[in-house]
């Protein structure tokens, strides 16, 4: 190893370390996957993680001594990514851990031995900072390494002491940091100074354990838990201004700059941030795929989507129009595959994923990013500074804009969204109950209003051909009128005649194939447009021609379950007029291959006995195999039999009659089993109300029952499985389950409380004296409002007279403020509610409440900070 080493890559770094720490006898062990087994954790995010079992004594280690690169991932402050020297997303820490062997002597001596003999660093560029009252370590440091009292900074709680929770094991600290600029000298040293201090290695002693009261008693078995950051040791050691531009990440940089036609060092700031973010994100999504996460909406899946839409976005504002995620992900692979050989075994899984979430984002970015930017321009004209919940919503529903996309952008604009409004419009949203069906393009209408005058009406053959010779009368690709078309083109094609039902009354088209001489088309839906049924499809074969002569045939067993299903729509009408009330009416339906949904109008939800009767009604008349009667009749004829019609749907003068005598006669132009026996069986499945005065009915029937049976019967085996008991027992054990659960949850909320009271009884010794009043205003990590009141109301009335002002940042995004005030103060004209409304308003929020406790909300924690020095400064002018 070399003692000044004038280069070395950040392979060689992970090597030098891990290969320093075998030599005294530490077992490398592999880094761990971003999935920790830690269930209070949704991903790795720290080196120690692995080892938490170890140092809660909940596990046997295998290893007195142990060094890792382990992979972690961080979102917390994702909007400092690419702004500052240093944050990111993925990063890798080194570290070396003593399970009850070496302790700090050990572990400050070897700490000192790398940095100094074997990275090189000059002992004038290093300060050390340690625990305010660790007199041990202050001791090892200015005796046994010679450090100079003036380079050794004893610092508070917050920064120097480790715990892993409210009880349990926990020590101070000791951090290494490297000195810039030691020139500057040693008096007024600030280690907040990141233009000049970086902190590169941190050394934790787990010597004691808390209990309830806050007591601190020695461990029997002392250890050590340390962690180096790779990426700072890189940025040091190649000597470059941050860490995006060390060997770890600017090749990954420049790939995407490369694409981009720019280069990054002659590019603004702006356009570096980009390529910064674009490097960082493609480490963590190379690496979460690798270790199988797989991109969605709700957790670890909702990160790695995120991060891939946010590679997407950046690499567009720098100029990329194309796909372009798996181009960089292959360089982020090549750096990574000798530490971590699954990133190549899981290429094409990686680039799988990022092309399809690219792709699938792509289609809906460009219309979404326009229409924001007319936002955006609109409301600057007005001098509006906040974006609606309502426009946030139209963003995220029509154009696929994740909310933390929109705050981004808005961000960059020096506007806010109403977050509030968006989540009202979400709800809205989900109590709609829209079916998600395509509509046909208008342009098709267009081109067929054209083509009118030179074709004829097609001619409908379905009820009783399910296969006909037709003509082609015309082809249309992307709604342009087309005289041919060829394999592998979507298309629509307009025939003389078909057997295929188009979407009418509430069922779907139906799905087949069109053949000819070297042709086949796939028919995946029909609509209908005037008079000509339109088909949906895809060359899948040959090229398809206007004039040519060619066999239309329908799948007949997706026939059949919509057949199966339309019927017992009928029945399922007629058995709630006979059980709940004959005034019920038809207020929609949905007639599809695999179930079937029934709107009615009713003033109640119904009883589950009623639900019960109904499935039994049908199931009945199902077994007594009525056979159905089908005519056409005029209107009045019709009507004055009894056929049921739908309110507000148009009839022409002759209707289409479907009569199954003494059970359901409807008029209906939809397709239908021939005997009720054909259905087989009827299930409902659920029954709920969608909107006022109306209940919706979902239900299976026919084929589509066994698909049905099959999930059911899957869903209670692996439950079954899971919870080791026969299916039958399921309903106690899960009820079991639940009350264990429920009491777990008010454990975990009476802990949260004790959590924010012990880490704010240590702030009593911040308390400032202002005038006749006490204040304290604090910053607590990651405490929940409800605790954040509970502590903020203790402190107060522990000063007796004054104010109390905490903040939090409970989770990504959100930003909780509380205020206390004594009577006194409120006399001197302070109302906590007004006051924390203001505040939070730095934040990007508001909020309110009694004169003498309130609470507010906000969305940007980097602005927490500020919020709480506003609020201080106010206090100390306002009662000083």
């Amino acid at each position: 190893m070399s003692s000044n080493p004038q280069y070395l890559s950040g392979n060689e770094i992970r090597n030098i370390f891990l290969n320093f720490f075998a030599q005294r006898d530490h077992q490398i062990l592999p880094s761990a996957s971003l999935v920790p087994e830690d269930p209070t954790v949704l991903l790795t995010i720290a080196g120690m993680l692995p080892f938490k079992p170890i140092f809660l004594g909940q596990r046997t280690p295998e290893f007195k001594r142990a060094t890792t690169s382990q992979k972690c991932i961080r979102t917390n402050d994702i909007e400092n990514v690419g702004r500052t020297k240093r944050h990111h997303t993925f990063f890798e820490m080194l570290g070396n851990f003593s399970f009850g062997d070496y302790f700090k002597e050990q572990a400050i001596a070897w700490g000192w031995e790398i940095s100094t003999q074997v990275f090189g660093f000059s002992p004038q560029n290093l300060v050390v900072s340690v625990f305010e009252d660790d007199d041990e370590a202050f001791g090892i440091w200015r005796d046994q390494i010679g450090v100079p009292i003036a380079r050794i900074k004893r610092l508070g709680e917050n920064d120097n002491f480790w715990v892993s929770g409210p009880t349990g094991p926990c020590g101070p600290c000791s951090e290494i940091y490297y000195d810039f600029h030691p020139e500057r000298g040693d008096e007024n040293i600030d280690l907040e100074d990141d233009s000049r201090f970086i902190e590169f290695y941190n050394l934790v002693f787990m010597q004691y354990n808390r209990d309830a009261s806050g007591n601190l008693t020695p461990l029997q078995n002392k250890n050590i838990d340390t962690g180096m950051g790779l990426e700072r040791m890189a940025q040091i050691l190649q000597k470059v201004p941050n860490n995006y531009e060390t060997d770890l990440i600017f090749p990954i940089i420049q790939t995407a700059a490369q694409i981009a036609g720019i280069d990054y060092h002659k590019s603004d700031e702006k356009t570096k941030v980009s390529l910064k973010v674009i490097g960082d994100h493609v480490r963590s999504v190379v690496h979460m795929i690798a270790d199988e996460i797989r991109a969605s909406n709700v957790g670890r899946g909702y990160v790695l989507r995120r991060l891939i839409r946010r590679v997407v976005r950046h690499g567009r504002l720098i100029g990329i129009d194309g796909e372009f995620t798996t181009q960089v992900a292959e360089t982020a692979i090549a750096l990574s595959e000798s530490a971590y050989p699954n990133v190549r075994q899981r290429e094409a899984a990686i680039k799988a994923e990022l092309q399809r979430e690219e792709a699938n984002f792509l289609t809906t970015l460009d219309r979404g990013e326009k229409l924001l930017e007319e936002i955006v321009q609109e409301l600057k004209q007005q001098g509006n500074t906040q974006i609606s919940g309502k426009s946030a919503f139209k963003l995220y529903d029509t154009y696929g804009f994740p909310l933390e996309l929109t705050q981004e952008i808005a961000a960059e604009n020096d506007l806010t969204v109403d977050v509030e409004e968006f989540e009202a419009e979400m709800e809205i949203q989900k109590g709609r109950g829209r079916d998600a069906h395509e509509s046909i393009d208008l342009t098709v209408q267009g081109s067929l209003d054209k083509l009118a005058e030179h074709i004829h009406a097609t001619e409908f053959l379905g009820y009783t051909q399910p296969a006909t010779t037709a003509k082609v009368e015309a082809i249309l690709v992307e709604g342009v009128s087309q005289e041919a078309a060829e394999a592998g083109t979507q298309v629509q094609i307009v025939l003389d005649k078909t057997p295929f039902y188009a979407e009418s009354g509430g069922q779907i088209g139906d799905r087949g194939y069109i053949s000819g001489d070297g042709i086949l088309v796939r028919v995946e839906d029909m609509k209908k447009e005037s008079d000509f049924f339109v088909h949906f499809g895809r060359i899948e074969r040959g090229t398809l021609r206007v004039g040519d002569h060619v066999t239309a045939q329908i799948d007949p067993a997706c026939r059949r379950r919509a057949q199966a299903n339309h019927t017992a729509t009928h029945l399922l009408q007629a058995a709630l007029k006979k059980i709940v009330d004959d005034g019920i009416s038809q207020a929609g339906s949905l007639v599809s291959f695999d179930r079937l949904r029934f709107d009615f109008n009713c003033p109640r939800g119904l009883t589950a006995e009623e639900v019960q009767q109904i499935e039994e009604q049908v199931n009945t008349w199902i077994a007594e195999a009525h056979t159905a009667k089908v005519e056409v009749l005029p209107l009045a004829e019709a009507k004055a039999r009894g056929a049921v019609a739908m309110f507000g749907e148009k009839y022409g003068e002759e209707v289409r009659v479907i009569d199954f005598p003494s059970v359901s006669m409807e008029l209906c132009g939809g397709t239908h089993v021939s005997n009720t026996a054909e259905i087989g069986v009827f299930k409902i499945i659920s029954e709920a109300g969608v909107a006022s005065g109306v209940r919706r009915i979902e239900a299976v029937s026919g084929p589509a029952i066994l698909d049905y049976l099959e999930l059911r019967d899957k869903i209670v085996k692996d439950l079954s499985d899971r919870f080791k008991v026969k299916p039958e027992e399921l309903p106690d054990r899960i009820t079991s389950l639940q009350n264990e659960l429920r009491s777990s949850q008010k454990e975990l909320e009476s802990l949260k409380v004790q959590l924010a009271i012990a880490k704010s009884d240590s702030l009593l010794q911040t308390a400032e004296t202002v005038g006749d009043y006490k204040i304290i205003v604090a910053q607590l990590e990651d405490v929940d409002p409800e605790s954040l009141k509970t502590a903020a109301e203790r402190l107060l009335q522990k000063i007796a007279n004054g104010a109390v002002v905490l903040g939090s940042v409970p989770e990504v995004g959100k930003v909780s403020i509380v205020a206390a005030f004594s009577q006194e103060v409120n006399k001197k004209g302070l109302q906590a509610g007004k006051f924390v409304g203001a505040i939070a308003k730095i934040c990007g929020g508001g909020g309110g409440g009694r004169p003498n406790l309130a609470q507010a909300g906000g969305r940007d924690a980097s602005k927490l900070p500020e919020a709480l020095a506003q609020a201080k400064s106010e206090l100390k002018s306002a009662l000083g």
